[in-house]
């Protein structure tokens, strides 16, 4: 019989290897996007807002809004080491920010199972919650970086 296997374990044992592979987003890194904090299921990720991201009406393009929670989505569905992948998303929308205001994405897991993960992302500007998102990830077969057979 094929022994379980702990993501626990192998996000601790290959923490180093699963952030290095997570951080490393050519899109976030060109937005200006920072990972700030990485944990098994959790994740966050800051952007300042910049003049060039704003829509006719002088607020945050939503796209640059969807782009930060997006990233921290991916890297908190990714932090065990299997490679997933989002499956839908819905987003909403609840304030705006201008040129200036620095963003934070926090990505937290709800629930995962083999084939999927089940996300909440909030997204602030200060204190105040500006957009939150729903997200599903599809967990493939393969794992993203080199685990042992008896883990």
């Amino acid at each position: 019989m094929k022994k379980r296997i702990d993501e626990y374990e192998i996000y601790e044992k290959h923490y180093e290897q699963i952030y290095d592979h997570v951080k490393n987003d050519p899109y976030a890194h060109s937005l200006g996007i920072q990972l700030t904090k990485f944990e098994a299921g959790f994740a966050e990720a800051t952007i300042k807002v910049q003049s060039y991201m704003v829509n006719a009406y002088g607020t945050v393009h939503g796209a640059v809004m969807y782009a930060l929670a997006d990233h921290a989505f991916s890297v908190a569905c990714n932090a065990f080491g299997k490679t997933s992948m989002g499956l839908s998303t819905t987003i909403q929308f609840m304030e705006s920010a201008k040129p200036g205001d620095i963003l934070v994405a926090r990505a937290t897991e709800e629930r995962r199972n083999f084939r999927t993960g089940f996300y909440r992302i909030e997204i602030f500007h200060e204190e105040n919650l500006i957009a939150t998102m729903e997200a599903v990830s599809y967990r493939k077969d393969n794992y993203f970086i080199e685990i042992d057979n008896q883990e």
